[in-house]
C-alpha cells in the first residue's frame, strides 16, 4: 500500500447516515478504518435525532459527538481543536448536496456515496464549492478500487489493447423483481421514490456504476447517448431496467445495461472491452480474475497479486497474497486510502492533485450525473441521440 505524507496521527472521521437499519453506512465505517489510517469519532447517524443518538454506541461514538443532525455536527465540530478531518456521506441521494455543501463551506474534506447529488445542476454547483474551498472530495464508486480494475485501466491507457472500439458494461440485479417498496423495505422504498432517488431509479442506482467503470478504465470521452428506460413492475415510479448506447469521441461504441428485475441475479456488474490488439473481461462477483484475449493466442487469466506482470496501481491496491480472495470491502477501502493521501497532504500544507486522481472525484460525480440526466432526457424522447459533452468530463 502507498505511504501517506507525514502526519503524526490518524485522520478523524465523521459519519453522516448509517444508523440502525442502514446498509451502506456500516460499509463506509468498516472500509475507512481498514488500513488503520483513520478513526471514527463523530456522527449524525440518522435524520431522526433520537435514532441518530441511539445508533452511536454501535460505532463506539462518544455521546458528546453523537449529533442529532448534520447541521448540529457542522456547527459543533468546526469549533473543536480536534475537529474531524473528513465526513463520509452515506444517506439517500436527495440529501447529498445540502450535506456536502455545509461541510465543504466549513472547510471539511468530504467522501460521498454515489450518485453525487440529486440533480446535475447541484453537481455542477458542487464543483465550484470544492474548487473554491480547496478541500478533498472523493466519490465512492467503489468498484474502481479493485486491483484488477486498476490493472485494466493501466493496460488500456498504456496501449496494450490498442485502440478501444467497443465497450459493453452491465449491472444486473433481481432484488426488485417484486414491489418490495410497498412492504416498507427501507432500501427499496427510497431507491424507487423519485423524491429521494432522483430522475432515474435503476439507472441512477446501478447504471451509473457500469458507466463509471467504462469511463474509469478507458478514459474515452462520451459524445452522444441514446437510451431506453423501462418500468416493468406496474405501479413503480422509476425505471427498473434500461439500456443506453454511447458514441465516444474516438468513434468507439459503448453500451450500458442495468436491471433490477432479472431473476436470480445479485450484484453482477461486469465489463467487456474490445481493442484492436486485444480484449479484456472482468466480473465483480469474481473480482480476483480478469480475462485477456488475443486472436491466435491462448487466453490469459490475470489474477490479483498474481505476479510481476501487474501494474504498480494494481499492486498498491492489493493487501494479501494471491489465492486469498479480496473483494467489496477492500475495494471500498482502496478509495479511502487513495483519498487519505490527498487529505494528509492538505493537512500539512502540501499541494495535492484534484482532477487526475486514481479515486473518483467531484468531476467524476458531475460526469455521472450528466450521464443520468442525458439518459433520462433521451428516453423521454423515445431514445433519440442526445449530446453528452460536458466540461467536467476528463480522460
Amino acid at each position: 500500500m502507498a505511504t501517506n505524507p507525514p502526519l503524526n496521527r490518524k485522520l478523524r472521521m465523521g459519519l453522516i447516515g448509517g444508523g440502525q437499519g442502514a446498509f451502506i453506512g456500516r460499509v463506509h465505517a468498516t472500509a475507512a478504518v481498514m488500513d488503520n489510517r483513520a478513526v471514527l469519532v463523530a456522527g449524525a447517524l440518522s435524520s431522526d435525532p433520537n435514532r441518530a443518538k441511539a445508533s452511536a454506541p454501535d460505532y463506539d461514538i462518544p455521546p458528546d459527538r453523537a449529533y442529532g443532525s448534520y447541521q448540529e455536527m457542522v456547527n459543533a465540530e468546526k469549533k473543536r481543536d480536534d475537529r474531524v478531518d473528513f465526513v463520509s456521506i452515506a444517506t439517500p441521494n436527495h440529501t447529498h448536496f445540502d450535506i456536502a455543501k455545509a461541510f465543504i463551506e466549513a472547510g471539511f474534506n468530504v467522501v460521498c456515496d454515489k450518485p453525487m447529488t440529486f440533480t446535475l445542476k447541484q453537481a455542477e454547483e458542487l464543483i465550484g464549492l470544492v474548487e473554491r474551498s480547496g478541500v478533498v472530495f472523493a466519490l465512492t464508486h467503489n468498484y474502481t478500487g479493485h486491483p484488477l480494475v486498476r490493472q485494466a485501466r493501466q493496460m488500456v491507457l498504456s496501449g496494450e489493447l490498442g485502440e478501444i472500439q467497443a465497450i459493453r458494461a452491465f449491472y444486473i440485479q433481481g432484488w426488485l423483481r417484486s414491489r418490495l417498496e410497498t412492504g416498507g423495505q427501507k432500501q427499496a422504498s427510497w431507491r424507487t421514490d423519485p423524491k429521494q432517488s432522483g430522475a432515474a431509479g435503476c439507472f441512477g442506482d446501478i447504471g451509473t456504476h457500469a458507466y463509471n467503470l467504462t469511463r474509469y478504465i478507458t478514459g474515452l470521452l462520451p459524445e452522444q447517448v441514446c437510451c431506453q428506460l423501462k418500468i416493468f413492475e406496474a405501479g413503480r415510479q422509476l425505471d427498473d431496467y434500461g439500456t443506453a448506447m454511447i458514441r465516444f469521441e474516438n468513434g468507439a461504441l459503448g453500451t450500458v445495461t442495468a436491471s433490477q428485475i432479472s431473476h436470480g441475479r445479485e450484484n453482477d456488474i461486469f465489463i467487456e472491452i474490445d481493442g484492436t490488439k486485444a480484449s479484456l473481461e472482468w466480473h465483480q462477483e469474481e473480482p480476483n480474475k480478469m480475462f485477456v484475449r488475443k486472436n491466435g493466442e491462448p487466453h490469459k487469466i490475470y489474477t490479483r497479486a498474481g505476479g510481476p506482470y501487474l501494474s504498480e496501481a494494481a499492486a498498491k491496491a492489493t493487501r494479501i497474497p494471491s489465492g486469498h480472495p479480496e473483494g467489496y470491502l477492500e475495494a471500498f477501502a482502496n478509495i479511502y486510502t487513495a483519498a487519505y493521501e490527498a487529505m494528509c497532504r492538505r493537512a500539512v500544507g502540501e499541494k495535492f492533485e484534484t482532477r487526475d486522481t486514481i479515486y473518483p472525484n467531484v468531476y467524476d460525480g458531475v460526469d455521472g450525473m450528466n450521464f443520468i440526466d442525458k439518459c433520462v432526457e433521451s428516453s423521454r424522447q423515445g431514445g433519440v441521440w442526445v449530446s453528452m459533452k460536458h466540461p467536467a468530463c476528463r480522460r
